[in-house]
This record gives C-alpha cells, sequence and structure tokens, in this order.
C-alpha cells in the first residue's frame, strides 16, 4: 500500500470538484459495529493514524482518548474520554429518506408488540439504510463528547463564535454546528461523496456551495488518503472525490 507523508498538500488542478454521477457505492458492509471494527483494525491500528476527526486528540488501541491541553470537557464528561465513531453525514439527514425511518415498518414491532420507527426501525428493515449507515467513508473517531454534542446537526459558518470546548474550535448554535478549520476540507469530500454516491441523499445549494468553497480552501490531508485507500481495500467501492484530489499528493 502507498504509503502517505502525514502532512496536509496543496493540489496543483485547477478543478477541485466535479460532480461524480458514476461514484459507486458501499455494497459489502451492512452492519454499522462491522464497520467500526474495520477502521480500527485497518486505520486506527497504527499511532500516527489515531486522532480525532474534530479536536486532533490522540487515542489508544483501546479508544481511551489524551484530551487535548485546553480542552473543555464540562460537556457530556461521561463521554469526553472515549473515542466513538461519528457519521460526518448524519444518520438521521440520510435516514429520513426511507419509509422505515418515517413511518415505520411491518418488521418493527417489538416483542410487546409496540410498533416503532426512526433509525432502529430502517437498520431492522431496510438493507439500503444499513449500507449506507456502514460506509467507511462517512466514518471518523471522533471524541464523545464532541460527537454527542454536534448530534445531527449540519454544518455551517457563523460569526463572532467562541469554542464550546476551549481549546477545540467547535461550536453549536440554533441547532447548527461550526467545525474547528483543520476539519473542514475533510467535513466537505464527504459530504461532496455521500452527494456523488447515494441517490437518497442530495445536498442542498446552499450546502453544496460551501463545502465547495471548504474543499478549494482547505486541501486534502494525506491522512486522507491514505484512509480512503485502506477503506477501498475492503469496502471496494471508490471514493472519487478523494481519488481525484490526492492524485496530486
Amino acid at each position: 500500500m502507498k504509503k502517505w507523508p502525514l502532512v496536509a498538500c496543496v493540489l496543483f488542478s485547477p478543478v477541485l470538484f466535479t460532480n461524480v454521477a458514476s461514484a459507486t457505492q458501499n455494497t459489502q458492509i451492512d452492519s454499522f459495529s462491522k464497520a467500526k471494527r474495520l477502521l480500527m483494525k485497518n486505520v486506527y491500528n497504527k499511532t500516527d493514524m489515531r486522532n480525532t476527526v474534530y479536536c486532533g486528540a490522540k487515542f489508544d488501541e483501546k479508544k481511551q482518548v489524551t484530551l487535548p491541553q485546553g480542552f473543555n470537557d464540562s460537556l457530556y464528561t461521561s463521554r469526553s474520554k472515549r473515542v466513538e465513531f461519528e457519521h460526518i453525514v448524519p444518520a438521521e439527514n440520510f435516514g429520513r429518506a426511507f419509509k422505515e425511518w418515517r413511518e415505520g415498518d411491518a418488521q418493527c414491532v417489538s416483542s410487546k408488540g409496540k410498533a416503532y420507527k426512526g433509525r432502529k426501525c430502517a437498520n431492522k428493515a431496510n438493507y439500503e439504510y444499513r449500507l449506507m449507515q456502514a460506509d467507511g467513508y462517512n466514518l471518523f473517531a471522533a471524541i464523545g463528547s464532541v460527537n454527542a454534542y454536534r448530534s445531527n446537526y449540519n454544518f455551517q459558518m457563523m460569526s463572532g463564535t467562541q469554542s464550546d470546548f476551549g481549546s477545540c474550535d467547535f461550536h453549536v448554535e440554533d441547532r447548527k454546528a461550526q467545525p474547528p478549520q483543520q476539519a473542514r476540507g475533510l467535513i466537505a469530500r464527504t459530504y461532496l461523496y455521500f452527494d456523488a454516491t447515494y441517490s437518497q441523499f442530495r445536498l442542498s445549494k446552499q450546502q453544496k456551495q460551501l463545502f465547495t468553497a471548504w474543499d478549494k480552501q482547505y486541501p486534502v490531508s494525506a491522512f486522507e488518503c491514505q484512509k480512503a485507500e485502506i477503506v477501498k481495500s475492503y469496502q471496494h467501492n471508490s471514493n472519487p472525490i478523494l481519488e481525484e484530489r490526492c492524485a496530486a499528493l
């Protein structure tokens, strides 16, 4: 496997964004639990790859986090010292495209005879949903408290904000989230991949404009390229958004 130096690089291609309609989706991994295990085994199995997506915190093979100096751990304290796997594109944001999430299904009845819907039902009754939920290109290690605080909120730019996590410049306000600069390019390229790959998910015009701008402003990192190469090796679908950006490294 090609080794990438772990530094951010500037792309020389004049075309930084293409809407790749031919992108292929995950058809191999339909278990969220399995997807997380594969990431720990194949991506986060090396010390130099173990950095959380938003805050750059180090963590060990047991998913225990060393919090950065100055990190505010007063929010969701019980989850602040462990790694969780974050859907950059939240499960709810694509899950609501499925009828099982919105309305339930005949299969979604508890042992007490009570019908249910939402994520639990979509996971039980819809194979396509499970494939999207388990797509490794959309999953990244995050500090649990930041993952919890972000919830399913969309990302956007805000003016005059202060960090809610101290030295990790992450802010939530009015059900919107502003991530640290170091994560914006990665976030953008993940959303652009999902938009190009899955018919059940579409970015709004405003979102596409924001993520296209972030993609240009914050060039691809070697970590993104190495992770994508590893995910492709076991998930067997390509990420053309990243393949184009990483070709210049």
